[in-house]
């Protein structure tokens, strides 16, 4: 199996980040790659430049290293664009603490929220339905959060929740921008 076929989870990414000599969290860019893939479709070679750029370097260190940041690229537009709607932001998982995941999932709006700025302007966000425009209104509180959090049973719970909103937020935007993809059942439809 390929590198290009293997499911590339927040622990795969931010090794290639440190063999980048990177200690930032990928999370910050997952948040970036699904808002762009959202608004702007990015390609892969602009989204191993915006990688790249992120962390400093003129190109990937290696083939391995390209390829692992492009299967990341194709990984979220195949979840976004899914029809099982299982898109799910790569942050990082239980084997964190629930601070460190906090921070994650904060890095990951940041990230998001700063390419909905940039790119969807008023006149794309008064196409955007009211719970989508609601959605991402409320993400932008997330750049706030506190992330210096004790593990507890209560803190888990609401950082599932919160994790849950982004992920419902990020997957509305990228259906709003590309309708039809996913083939998703309108419920409201007329049974023929």
């Amino acid at each position: 199996m390929s590198l290009i076929d293997e499911r590339q989870d927040f622990s795969d990414i931010a090794d290639v980040f440190l063999l980048h000599a990177s200690m930032q969290s990928p999370a910050f860019l997952d948040g970036r790659l699904c808002a762009l893939l959202a608004l702007r479709d990015v390609t892969a070679e602009a989204w191993l430049d915006e990688v790249c750029t992120g962390l400093g370097v003129e190109q990937p260190r290696d083939e391995a290293a390209a390829a692992r940041l492009l299967a990341w690229r194709k990984q979220t537009l195949e979840a976004l664009s899914a029809s099982d709607m299982n898109y799910a932001p790569l942050l990082p998982d239980e084997l964190f603490s629930l601070g460190e995941q906090a921070q994650g999932l904060k890095e990951w709006t940041q990230g998001f929220m700063e390419v909905v700025e940039a790119y969807a302007d008023e006149e794309l966000k008064k196409r955007w339905s009211a719970t989508l425009a609601e959605a991402i209104e409320d993400l932008g509180g997330l750049v706030q959060m506190e992330t210096d959090i004790d593990d507890s049973a209560e803190n888990e719970n609401d950082l599932f929740a919160l994790t849950e909103h982004a992920r419902m937020a990020a997957m509305m935007l990228y259906t709003e921008q590309h309708p039809g993809k996913p083939q998703v059942e309108n419920v409201d439809a007329p049974v023929h």
